[in-house]
């Protein structure tokens, strides 16, 4: 008996020490993330999504890539970023895109990240790139930026207006030229 509360004893003295050991912290309020994070180098566009030559088929997604500078004096890891999407006027989002922006190896006080592409999970269809250039029905889509970080709440970094640049060139038609 006495043997089986020893080995329950150490069994929780380890446990314990184990939690201690990884840091158990409350996570960092909004304000905090919003502190330790300046978005640099932004660019909004469309991209590619669906392109089938035959029968012709393109689906254009909004994206927005930027690069993330650690502006606070502590090292930033596990950040993710959230960006969602909609058009002006709908009640609905076009999409969003979820990833991890910052993992494991830490961005030090004053470093940036690499580039960041997030584009939307749905995208708006048609059937060539001449479609979407100069289309009157064409609408103006936003993007909200959000950042999480070690189990805190969804912080926003900011809102821009995707920019109407497509970032997409069809190929070359084969055949006869006109």
């Amino acid at each position: 008996m006495k043997r089986v509360s020893l080995i329950i004893i150490v069994s929780l003295a380890v446990s314990v020490l184990a939690v201690i050991q990884t840091g158990c912290k409350k996570p960092p309020t909004i304000e905090e993330l919003q502190a330790s994070v300046e978005i640099i180098d932004i660019e909004t566009k469309w991209v590619k999504k669906i392109y089938k030559p035959w029968p012709p088929k393109l689906t254009l997604a909004p994206a927005i890539s930027f690069r993330a500078k650690n502006i606070s004096n502590e090292p930033l890891k596990y950040v993710f970023f959230n960006a969602i999407f909609w058009q002006k006027g709908d009640k609905e989002n076009l999409g969003d895109n979820l990833q991890i922006g910052i993992g494991k190896k830490p961005l030090m006080p004053g470093e940036v990240s690499d580039t960041l592409l997030m584009k939307s999970n749905f995208g708006v269809e048609g059937k060539l790139l001449a479609d979407f250039k100069n289309n009157p029905a064409w609408k103006t889509t936003l993007v909200k930026l959000f950042i999480k970080s070690k189990g805190s709440q969804y912080a926003l970094l900011g809102q821009w207006e995707v920019s109407r640049k497509i970032d997409f060139k069809e190929p070359e038609r084969v055949g006869p030229k006109k």
